[in-house]
């Protein structure tokens, strides 16, 4: 019997035009654009600007790039998933949101908070749905606006995160392309060295929450650093091993861009070299859940048909896993 897989027909990516650069974050901050460069990889970050924007306006901007470029209209669409952090609101969710601007009418949607690996957990998630035959397109949307919730007067983190969003399209074929395989894990008991501390139950918003700057990121960056290069290195090497693919079969390793050390190593860890490994962290930093779509739409017209792709992230929670996606079609004419 033949096995229906989601395949990636279209990808889109969109970033807020506004940057701000290392020599900017040098006159608000105590570091220096040699600094944040050798130890992150980073250059420059977009940042969402203007009154009443957020997340949903980075993802419906994916989403319209990903249905024109492939030709269909936002009523085709039956589902779609964002994965995200920085939700519009702690409720409705901002797929509901993204829907609503892009004008599509006859899906439902829904959040996946997975901090980083919010991309993979979605894809995953998203493919089933595809592979049971339950629907035919499906969205899959990577979405962040971190600029929301960093305090840019703490060095440590000010320095990585922007903002960002990316979108593919799943429908269903029965070649042998798509989402192949993937390995994912969740540990808890991360969440003492990453998170934002006030803002849900646990911690409401108040007056003393907001004096004493709880609500953005924190972030012990050594334990983070540590778990992040055995996780990411480690699951992305246990996906080869499982599905019994060489480096030489890795066409390409799509990491989450959170810290060129941390993609050196998992790449070291694949004995995959950098030729083949997507990097665009030094032009957006971290943008959380569009790291790994915004990778894919820049280096789409190098992708071919049939191309072995690695897709590997980590993320607060602790949040972590692997892809292994068979690329369905060539250059950017899906």
């Amino acid at each position: 019997m033949t096995r229906t897989r989601a395949a990636i027909t279209a990808i889109h990516g969109w970033v807020p035009p506004d940057l701000l650069t290392n020599a900017e974050l040098e006159k608000m901050v105590d570091t220096t654009d040699e600094w944040i460069q050798s130890r992150t990889g980073i250059r420059e970050r977009h940042i969402l600007k203007g009154e009443g924007k957020g997340t949903s306006d980075m993802g419906a901007e994916a989403v319209k790039g990903l249905l024109k470029k492939r030709g269909i209209g936002p009523e085709e669409i039956d589902l779609l998933i964002c994965g995200t952090v920085t939700g519009d609101h702690i409720f409705p969710a901002t797929a509901n949101i993204i829907c609503d601007k892009v004008g599509i009418k006859n899906a439902w949607s829904y959040d996946i908070n997975a901090a980083c690996s919010g991309f993979l957990f979605s894809l995953v998630t998203a493919s089933q749905f595809i592979e049971t035959g339950k629907y035919k397109k499906v969205v899959v949307v990577g979405a962040d606006k971190m600029s929301a919730i960093i305090d840019y007067t703490d060095r440590t983190t000010c320095v990585l995160f922007g903002d960002g969003a990316g979108a593919v399209l799943l429908e269903p074929t029965q070649e042998e392309y798509g989402i192949m395989d993937s390995i994912l894990h969740a540990d808890g008991s991360g969440i003492k060295f990453l998170h934002q501390k006030a803002g849900g139950s646990v911690m409401p918003p108040s007056r003393q929450t907001v004096d004493q700057r709880l609500h953005y990121v924190f972030q012990d960056g050594q334990p983070v650093f540590k778990a992040a290069v055995v996780g990411m290195a480690e699951v992305s090497a246990a996906i080869m091993e499982k599905n019994h693919l060489s480096a030489d079969d890795v066409a390409w390793l799509v990491p989450h861009q959170a810290n060129l050390r941390i993609i050196d190593a998992t790449a070291r860890r694949m004995g995959v070299g950098n030729e083949k490994v997507m990097i665009n962290i030094e032009r957006y930093g971290n943008t959380t859940s569009g790291t790994i779509p915004l990778c894919l739409h820049d280096w789409e017209p190098q992708l071919k048909k049939g191309d072995n792709l690695i897709l590997a992230a980590f993320g607060g929670g602790f949040t972590w896993g692997a892809v292994w996606v068979k690329w369905a079609y060539d250059g950017s004419h899906p």
